[in-house]
């Protein structure tokens, strides 16, 4: 099964590997077959591709039925932009399904970054070799607010990609939002509430203050309706959230147990608040959160492929650590993300302080502490933390 948000490329991917297909959201035949007999929709060959499968979520335990009758593997590959409510009475598919979550492209696979500096080869423990790699402020303003959407989001001019951008997130206001689980909202508060989002991308700010921030003078929007929202924007995989890392510790500090929360790609934080390169140049805060959002979308996709996923830290003395890459027991890096390199000092001893506080004895020697950085020099400091540009990095 793969998944991810909508125009992602869920349904390409999935053609370069299926031998037929049903269209479960676009196929005027499908809502009379699954009235009649949904297993009709199975028939075909294989790998069959059941595409957008939760707009009829029953169709999911015939699939796992057929799985389990039918001898062999590879079978049908199913595709979704939504998971349907938990109410739908569903078999959890262990056993018989492996998920695939499919995002926005990455620096690398837009071709923007070299992979010179691989995460697979950070955590197998080689250094970060010497090099430049150069991507002008203006640029990088320029990838975050179009973002990694593939398809005709590649093909637009810059103007042409904003403008799908913005109509990508009103859809999902207006529409998208009330498919996922039958709740009519207001897309004028589910607007508000993206807005909300958006200028509090990359950051552990509570609900309840993205509920009195999105409500308003008039306090309209209450933390219950706006956990809806989260929970309902996070089925539809647009909004993402990256836990805490909890690592066994030397010193008494206490862990704090906030996510961070990103969009799954910076540029619908940008198109919630119609902002453009532009208005990053004008706004370096808010850019350097957004710089480290992309990075950390792009830390996903490479982290996936070796079965990682990524973390943050945050205790209660305030130190924090942007990025931690989990890849498996003892095998383990962390990121400061920086969009300029006059901050390396200051993110490099934040890493050595957090380095200092982990007891390796039980989680592992860290593979790396490193600064991501927005272009210019990568190496290795005499203290052991690297620097990488980000154009640099990849698998």
């Amino acid at each position: 099964m793969i998944e991810g948000p909508r125009v992602c490329g869920k349904t390409t991917t999935a053609r370069q590997a299926a031998a037929s297909e049903v269209l479960m959201d676009a196929d005027p035949a499908v809502p009379q077959t699954m009235a009649v007999d949904p297993r009709l929709l199975l028939e075909g060959a294989t790998p069959r591709l059941i595409d957008e499968w939760q707009a009829e979520p029953d169709i999911w335990n015939y699939v796992r039925r057929a799985v389990d009758d039918r001898p062999g593997l590879g079978h049908f590959i199913l595709t979704g932009s939504a998971v349907p409510p938990d109410d739908i009475p569903r078999h959890t598919g262990a056993g018989r399904m492996s998920r695939l979550r499919l995002r926005p492209m990455s620096l690398f696979e837009l071709g923007r970054a070299t992979g010179q500096v691989s995460l697979k080869r950070i955590l197998d423990g080689e250094p970060v070799p010497s090099l430049v790699h150069d991507l002008p402020l203006r640029d990088l303003a320029t990838l975050i607010c179009v973002g990694g959407w593939p398809g005709h989001f590649r093909r637009k001019a810059e103007e042409g990609a904003l403008l799908a951008n913005r109509d990508y997130l009103d859809e999902i206001r207006r529409v998208d939002i009330r498919r996922v689980d039958g709740i009519v909202r207001d897309p004028a508060r589910v607007g508000r509430f993206l807005q909300t989002l958006a200028r509090n991308t990359a950051t552990c700010t509570s609900v309840a203050t993205m509920a009195r921030d999105a409500g308003g003078t008039d306090h309209s929007l209450t933390k219950e309706t706006a956990r809806s929202y989260l929970a309902a924007l996070e089925r539809l995989m647009v909004v993402e959230q990256q836990p805490p890392w909890a690592p066994h510790l030397r010193s008494r500090s206490r862990l704090r147990r906030s996510p961070k929360r990103h969009f799954t790609d910076p540029s619908l934080a940008t198109a919630a608040l119609n902002a453009g390169p532009g208005n990053l140049m004008k706004d370096i805060p808010w850019f350097g959160f957004l710089f480290e959002s992309m990075v950390v979308r792009d830390l996903r996709v490479y982290a996936q492929a070796m079965g990682g996923r990524v973390y943050h830290y945050r205790d209660n003395t305030g130190l924090e650590v942007d990025a931690i890459v989990d890849a498996g027991p003892g095998r383990w890096a962390a990121f400061e993300v920086k969009l300029g390199q006059g901050r390396i000092d200051e993110a490099a001893a934040a890493l050595l302080k957090f380095g200092n506080r982990v007891d390796t004895t039980r989680s592992g020697e860290p593979a790396a502490l490193a600064v991501i950085v927005g272009s210019g020099y990568g190496y290795q400091r005499p203290d052991g933390v690297a620097v990488i540009p980000v154009g640099a990095l990849g698998p």
